[in-house]
């Protein structure tokens, strides 16, 4: 994954050689949801605001690198998605996503033309995120909530970074001869099961818990569960989204042959 993000950073600097094209900088405002344990399924769904901030360099009017630092919430509740009875469970998490992304336009499209000012696109890249997720002003992980704390069955603290396959599909519209403007609806599919701190198994007999023991409480807040029941499942990763609109402001850095399309 690694080499993935690197070789999007060398396309993004080393392909504009080809045909300098031009650079557009601007911001991201939409909403943020989380796919997961507790929500299996259902698209936003506890969604909360996002915000961002993005540099796309624009190769030819077919293709295009996004370089974009998006930020936002996610959160699930087993009493809103009824997702496992009797469960109980509920977080919220704040994401920092940076991506490299590559974006091709179904039509050709440059930010100014008076012709080619209108296409459908498609995305895909690599993400390196962060994210954090508590129960109220508790963090989750510290709480070690499937025994982590403890070495059950040799579990370890998951960590709070990991990476990200986003992809998508969105519109692009010229506004003026600088402006664009953006609508994309985008989906990450992680490499960890823990943005909702549920994965695996119960490590403590519920009947059992001293309502005292924030952590076993937060693990198992019915108590009407057994070592070993299934918490979560280990056996699907997370998802997380951020959809939403771009305004982009563009800068030309070079002469562009198709800008003559624009008289």
């Amino acid at each position: 994954m690694k080499k993935i993000i690197i070789l999007f950073f060398v396309l993004f600097l080393g392909f504009g050689n080809l045909q300098s094209q031009d650079i557009e900088v601007g911001f991201f405002g939409g909403v943020s949801y989380y796919v997961g344990d507790i929500n299996p399924g259902m698209p936003f769904v506890q969604s909360k605001p996002a915000y961002g901030a993005l540099v796309r360099y624009n190769m030819n009017t077919r293709m295009a690198l996004k370089l974009n630092y998006y930020r936002g919430k996610i959160a699930g509740d087993d009493a809103i998605s009824n997702a496992v009875e009797d469960r109980g469970l509920a977080f919220e998490s704040s994401i920092n996503d940076f991506s490299a992304i590559f974006e091709f336009h179904f039509l050709p499209y440059f930010t100014g033309s008076r012709k080619s000012y209108f296409t459908p696109y498609l995305f895909g890249g690599a993400s390196l995120f962060t994210y954090n997720p508590k129960h109220g002003d508790l963090i989750l992980r510290d709480m070690g909530t499937e025994g982590q704390n403890e070495g059950f069955n040799d579990r370890k603290p998951y960590s709070k970074v990991s990476f990200a396959v986003p992809f998508g599909i969105g519109i692009k519209y010229g506004i003026t001869k600088k402006l664009g403007f953006a609508f994309e609806w985008g989906l990450r599919k992680t490499f960890t099961d823990y943005l909702d701190d549920v994965s695996t198994t119960y490590y403590l007999n519920g009947p059992s818990i001293n309502v005292n023991d924030v952590a076993a409480v937060l693990s198992d807040p019915g108590r009407n569960h057994e070592i070993e029941m299934q918490r979560g499942n280990s056996e699907t990763k997370d998802w997380y989204s951020f959809t939403g609109i771009t305004i982009t402001y563009k800068f030309d850095i070079g002469n562009r042959a198709h800008c003559l399309d624009q008289r």
